[in-house]
């Protein structure tokens, strides 16, 4: 008798759903800013807009869905494409750290 080891069952479906749920978000929030966004904006137009709390709120929703997206996307990259373990682990702290400073970057200009 073989006795396999399965790790990670059911871990494709997780980020699967993940990806297109964060698609959706992003495609809400694109429609959302056209039907909103009156052309052309000012820089106190810019600021009025996000002024209120439901604008702010959206758009972390927005950078929200953009990184946990783009951290799926990328760690499928990595894992597809760099075999040696040690690369990969590297690329994957990188990209972990990236993603963290972007938001807390765009925290920051949200909440300032």
């Amino acid at each position: 008798m073989v006795n396999r080891v399965i790790v990670g069952a059911h871990y494709g479906l997780k980020d699967w759903l993940a990806q297109r749920v964060t698609a959706l978000v992003m495609l809400a929030y694109t429609l959302l800013f056209l039907v909103v966004w009156p052309r052309p904006m000012s820089y106190a137009g810019w600021t009025a807009l996000f002024s209120h709390g439901w604008m702010r709120f959206a758009t972390f929703l927005l950078v929200a869905s953009v990184l946990i997206h783009a951290w799926i996307g990328m760690r499928n990259v990595w894992m597809d494409y760099v075999k040696p373990t040690g690369g990969r682990l590297a690329l994957q702290v990188a990209t972990i750290l990236w993603l963290v400073g972007c938001a807390g970057w765009a925290m920051q200009i949200l909440w300032r």
